[in-house]
C-alpha cells in the first residue's frame, strides 16, 4: 500500500510504514513542501491500526537528509526566521518525537542540520558505516532551529553537543555510537534489513504499552513536567486494557501473547 506525493515514498508492508525522502538530487534536502509532505504521511500512518512501527530514510546512497533547503529562507528577516522554525517544530520534529506509533530513523549516508534534527525527533537512531551527521548551521550565520540544540544535548550530553554546534563538524557513524547518538551501525546493504528485525521485536509487544512509555519516556524531557508522576499514570492506565488482561493471562499460562492492541 503506497500513496501519492511529490518529494517522498510512504509504503506499508507486514505492519511496517516505510517513508523514503525522495529527493535525491538535492540530497533529501528538507524544504517547505517536503516537510508538509512528512507531516501527512507520518499522520496517515499512525492512523492506519495495521501500521506498527514507522522507518523513516533517504532514497539513494548518499544522504539521509542533507539538511534544509537553504535557498528557501536566505532572504527570510527575524519575524519570517522565527515562523519558518516555530512552524517545523510543530508540524514534524515536535510532531514525531510525540507521535504514538514508534518512530525509527535508518540514516544512510549524510544527516546534516535539518538532516540530523529530523533523526534526533525520531525515537531512536540506527546507521549505516558510511553515514556523517552534524549541525553545520553556525558556518551559515544561523543555529539549528528544528531542536538542534535541545535534542543534541540529551542525546550526547551539553559538551559534545556545545562542540558539535561551535565547530560545526561533522562525526562518523561511528563516533556517533560511541556517542550514544545512534543506538546500532550497520553496513548501508543491512541497514533497512535491521531495522526492520528491530521492527519486528517491538511488534510483539503491546501497541497500547507502547504508547504509554513513549509518553512517559518523554515527559522526563518536558519542563514542568514530573516524569514519574507521568509513568505512574501511564503505568495505572495499562490496567484497564485488554492488552494488559492477555499479556499477563499468556504469562501465567506459559504461552505466546496475542494482543489485541486496544
Amino acid at each position: 500500500m503506497s500513496m501519492p506525493y511529490e518529494n517522498i515514498l510512504s509504503e506499508r508492508n507486514d505492519g511496517i510504514t516505510t517513508i523514503t525522502i525522495n529527493r535525491p538530487n538535492k540530497l533529501n534536502a528538507l524544504n517547505k513542501a517536503t516537510i508538509n509532505e512528512l507531516n501527512q504521511a507520518f499522520k496517515v500512518a499512525d492512523k492506519d491500526k495495521h501500521t506498527k512501527v514507522i522507518i523513516i530514510t533517504g532514497s539513494g546512497e548518499k544522504a539521509f537528509v542533507a539538511g534544509a533547503d537553504i535557498s528557501e529562507f536566505a532572504h527570510f528577516d527575524v519575524k519570517e526566521g522565527g515562523k519558518l522554525a516555530a512552524k517545523g517544530q510543530e508540524l514534524l520534529f515536535d510532531y514525531i518525537e510525540n507521535l504514538s506509533t514508534p518512530v525509527i530513523a535508518a540514516v544512510n549516508g549524510f544527516a546534516l542540520g535539518g538532516g540530523l534534527e529530523l533523526a534526533m525527533a525520531c525515537h531512536f537512531r540506527i546507521a549505516s558505516d558510511n553515514a556523517k551527521m552534524g549541525l553545520p548551521e553556525t558556518s551559515l550565520g544561523v543555529i539549528p532551529g528544528y531542536g538542534g540544540t535541545q535534542r543534541l544535548p540529551q542525546l550526547v550530553g551539553k559538551g559534545r553537543a556545545m562542540e558539535m554546534v561551535m565547530t560545526a563538524g561533522m562525526i562518523d557513524a561511528e563516533t556517533a555510537k560511541a556517542y550514544g547518538l545512534v543506538n546500532h551501525v550497520t553496513t548501508q546493504d543491512e541497514l533497512i534489513a535491521l531495522c526492520e528485525k528491530i521492527a519486528g521485536k517491538i511488534m510483539r509487544n503491546s501497541t497500547v504499552a507502547i504508547k504509554g512509555a513513549i509518553k512517559a519516556i518523554n515527559a522526563n524531557y518536558k519542563d514542568g513536567v514530573d516524569g514519574y508522576k507521568e509513568e505512574i499514570k501511564q503505568f495505572g492506565k495499562c490496567f484497564g486494557t485488554d492488552d494488559f488482561t492477555e499479556g499477563t493471562t499468556a504469562f501465567l499460562e506459559k504461552r505466546k501473547a496475542e494482543f489485541p492492541g486496544t
